[in-house]
């Protein structure tokens, strides 16, 4: 068992003159540790909080060790120097009922004393700990069942041993016995032992609650459930537990449902059903099989979707690469499963796959297939398309910039809340291109940080007035994916926040000033504001609003502004249009004042205040400050006697 699964570890700071040394022997020096300070509270977590499935620490163990196995199994394949080259690639637990002891051992590729005080005294990723304080500090029950997924799987074997020891001799031919043995509340010890046979074993005594787990029927219900498509045998006091075998080399009507999902949650070590799966059998310019997951969450608040773990590489059933980047692009990277080829040879490397034409064969294939899947989802299963959507949008819309090959595939199978859909409810560019009338000639957005807010925005006001649809952009995504499309069925696509939108040339409302005195207002205007503003012009598009803010030809979108001002600090915005409602009572107001001196104090105040108030709804004003005192000092004059 060589490893505990954990992502990334940091060094450790324990050496051999900081730990405390006792004589064991005068070949053997016991060596104290002390466990990193993040990983004493995470165990402390474990063992005091996870009591939902204690059982799958078993899971955790055996998954462990058959990652060992996989490993040596592949060195193998180029390097018969190894320890032991003829011992047996199984995993062999062995119950005791009457001592109530339980030990897993592997002939996998082993620890080095390195990998004992780095890996296993080491919490796996910051993510981890964050992610279980964060459901504790929520009251919410922490599911044992959810930590292999977190990278802490070696540790559950605390929730059901007070003590555990590893004795483990790395494959290297010139590795060292080892035996490290730990309480789990803050130390551990390592010492060199005679050991034999490359391997891990791993011992301990079952605590009084935990004894059902040395019964041969429950060890045999636990595998069943959780290991039984491990690829290699798992024996039980000598009895071999798991017949599954490789589950995608079986024809599609012969796998039930059941052990599609326990395979799923094995290889992609989720504690979920799968929301779907591709079943795949090709044969002709490349030959492989695969078995394809979408999970049913997204992954979790701190995952990157660069670190996930995605396809496993087979070749001819022998296990070769634990996350094959190579077999799929990057905007599907969320997906799990296994491929398995016969045209690669075995002893393939990473170099080797990230250059190899049948790889990048099979890639197109697997793409090409998945696309197929999701149209047949989206046309026959709309609402688990919709729930697919929901969680991998963000990760999925950016193969539009991408995969130029499946780009128009892509395009159709976007979503996108609009004026048109519910809350919570998308459509796709598709069913909008439907509803629009015969002389309509564009596909209208607008982007924000969410729906309600969008909802308010004066920009809008005309398109609701006159019933035409308008994407509401609120995914940060689409900032880089929506403008990049330009057109769709020859509608051109645009952001009802630029000052080019046309609309309709009714005539000139009578409520309206008269010419001559929007005329004379704007020029206050633009006197008032002078350089802050790229123009000042009457609206056509405000209803309700007196002021609004568009962008010029050569301007950025207002949200893909804000991004660029969270990733420059020195990033300074482009000037913007005012737009005046020449219909709103409060101009109306303004041209009076104008009338009566040009020159007035609150009239310039006034327009200073609408400029800044336009500014505060683009999230985009520089001084709140001002903005609250010129507010005050204009409804003083307003409420004096």
């Amino acid at each position: 068992m060589a490893e505990s699964k954990a992502k990334s570890p940091k060094s450790s700071k324990t050496s051999k003159t900081a730990g405390k040394t006792t004589r064991k022997s005068s070949k053997s020096k016991v060596q104290k540790f002390e466990y990193q300070a993040e990983l004493k509270q995470l165990l402390h977590l474990i063992i005091h909080s996870l009591y939902t499935h204690p059982e799958i620490f078993l899971r955790e163990l055996i998954s462990n060790a058959s990652d060992a196995t996989n490993k040596v199994r592949f060195r193998m394949l180029t390097d018969k120097e190894v320890v032991s080259p003829d011992a047996k690639l199984n995993i062999e637990i062995t119950a005791d009922k009457d001592k109530g002891t339980l030990s897993i051992t592997d002939h996998g590729i082993g620890m080095t004393r390195e990998d004992l005080i780095n890996r296993i005294g080491t919490v796996a990723s910051s993510g981890t700990m964050e992610f279980i304080k964060q459901l504790k500090d929520s009251e919410q029950k922490i599911d044992g069942d959810m930590i292999g997924q977190f990278g802490v799987g070696f540790y559950s074997v605390f929730m059901v041993t007070d003590q555990v020891t590893i004795e483990t001799r790395h494959a290297d031919k010139d590795s060292e016995g080892l035996r490290w043995v730990s309480d789990g509340q803050g130390t551990f010890t390592i010492e060199t032992i005679d050991k034999v046979e490359r391997g891990t074993t791993i011992t301990f005594e079952l605590n009084e609650k935990s004894r059902e787990f040395c019964e041969d029927h429950r060890i045999e219900h636990i595998i069943n459930k959780y290991s039984n498509f491990v690829d290699f045998p798992i024996l039980l006091n000598g009895k071999e537990i798991n017949r599954v075998g490789a589950l995608w080399h079986r024809q599609k009507s012969e796998i039930n449902d059941e052990e599609l999902n326990e395979f799923y949650k094995f290889v992609s070590n989720d504690y979920q059903n799968p929301l779907g799966h591709l079943h795949l059998s090709i044969e002709g310019a490349v030959n492989f099989k695969a078995l394809i997951f979408i999970p049913d969450t997204a992954p979790g608040p701190f995952a990157r979707l660069e670190d996930e773990k995605s396809l496993q590489l087979y070749v001819k059933k022998i296990f070769i690469q634990d996350d094959c980047k190579e077999l799929l692009p990057d905007y599907l990277r969320f997906l799990k499963g296994v491929v398995d080829t016969e045209d690669l040879p075995l002893n393939v490397s990473r170099e080797v796959t990230q250059n190899s034409p049948v790889m990048a064969k099979i890639k197109n294939i697997i793409v090409g297939k998945i696309l197929s899947y999701l149209e047949t989802l989206e046309k026959n299963e709309p609402e688990k398309f919709e729930k697919f959507f929901s969680n991998f949008g963000p990760y999925f819309k950016m193969g539009i910039n991408t995969d130029f090959s499946n780009r128009d595939r892509l395009i159709k199978l976007l979503r996108f809340e609009s004026t048109f859909t519910e809350a919570g409810k998308q459509t796709s560019l598709e069913k909008y291109v439907s509803r629009m009338g015969e002389d309509d000639k564009e596909i209208f957005y607008i982007s924000g940080e969410n729906r309600a807010t969008l909802e308010r925005n004066p920009n809008l006001e005309y398109f609701k007035k006159k019933e035409i649809e308008v994407l509401l952009l609120t995914d940060p995504a689409d900032i880089f994916i929506v403008p990049s499309l330009n057109e769709f069925e020859g509608k051109a696509i645009k952001s009802i926040d630029k000052a080019d939108i046309e609309v309709s040339d009714e005539e000139r409302s009578e409520e309206a000033l008269a010419d001559n005195l929007s005329t004379s207002l704007i020029e206050i205007f633009k006197e008032t504001l002078g350089d802050r503003v790229e123009d000042v012009i009457e609206s056509k598009r405000l209803v309700d609003s007196a002021v609004t803010l568009v962008v010029g030809a050569n301007g950025l979108d207002p949200q893909m502004e804000r991004m660029m001002k969270m990733m420059q600090k020195d990033y300074q915005s482009a000037k913007k249009i005012l737009e005046i409602n020449t219909t709103h009572p409060l101009i109306k107001n303004l041209s009076r004042l104008n009338l009566g001196d040009s020159k007035d104090q609150l009239l310039r105040q006034c327009i200073l205040q609408l400029f800044e108030g336009a500014q505060l709804m683009d999230a985009d004003l520089a001084s709140p400050t001002d903005f609250l005192s010129r507010m005050t000092e204009i409804m003083v004059k307003a409420t004096e006697g």
